[in-house]
């Protein structure tokens, strides 16, 4: 790649159509999240060589409880297994991975799980993967607003100290970078609720591609989208 070449620095994505990819080949919608969960590892890898630091995934919003028992149970069996093999796939890769979201509402056992995932990958330096689970945008702003004003409350804040930093300071992604690049795969165009503050001056790429077929060149492709973008955050 040339110089001029310019590489996201994090990238966040929508993983969409796993239902409609299963329904393609006569199976059940829990086959496509399978095969979906399967790619997720796939594009780690390559957004890492190709020097993407910063990958966030979508993998379920607070709304998506409104699907199905079957299809949620399924998921979380589906969470379950990737997180039996994640430290040891994780450390293998040198990959920090994080969990954003409210977890409360999700079973004890992968609380559990997930706290052991990130105390057991939280020195790794290689790609930091961060899992939107139980993820909203609004209540990641509302959960951030409650904070702030019980620090109010508390005498821990003074109210003329509420900037936009304060603010990106209380939400899940306090530490991270916000997103350069949001990709949304299977043809949906719209954000669903996810990382509503931080995508502000995100560039937005849409491609037709269900999630389970999005493979190394889908990814060539958003991130040459990404280099025809004159990105001027407000500016001339």
């Amino acid at each position: 790649m040339s110089e001029e070449y310019k590489i996201p620095q994090h990238v966040a994505i929508i993983l969409d159509g796993n239902g409609r990819w299963a329904k393609k080949r006569h199976m059940p919608r829990n086959f496509g999240h399978k095969a979906g969960a399967d790619q997720i590892e796939v594009i780690c890898r390559e957004a890492w060589n190709m020097g993407i630091k910063y990958l966030t995934v979508y993998a379920f919003s607070t709304e998506n409880w409104k699907r199905s028992v079957e299809e949620v149970t399924g998921i979380m069996t589906i969470l379950r297994n990737f997180l039996e093999t994640a430290i040891e796939r994780s450390n293998r890769d040198n990959m920090r991975v994080r969990v954003i979201g409210e977890r409360s509402r999700l079973d004890a056992d992968i609380i559990k799980a997930i706290n052991e995932l990130e105390e057991a990958t939280k020195n790794n330096t290689g790609l930091q993967f961060n899992i939107a689970l139980n993820y909203g945008g609004r209540d990641d702003i509302t959960r951030a607003v409650r904070h702030i004003a019980e620090e109010v409350k508390n005498g821990e804040l003074q109210i003329e100290d509420i900037t936009e930093q304060c603010i990106s300071d209380h939400l899940d992604t306090h530490d991270i970078p916000d997103p350069d690049l949001m990709i949304r795969t299977s043809g949906e165009i719209r954000l669903s609720n996810f990382l509503t503050w931080q995508l502000s001056y995100s560039e937005f790429y849409f491609c037709d591609t269900l999630w389970p077929d999005f493979d190394k060149e889908e990814l060539k492709k958003a991130v040459d989208y990404y280099n025809g973008r004159d990105r001027r955050f407000g500016g001339v």
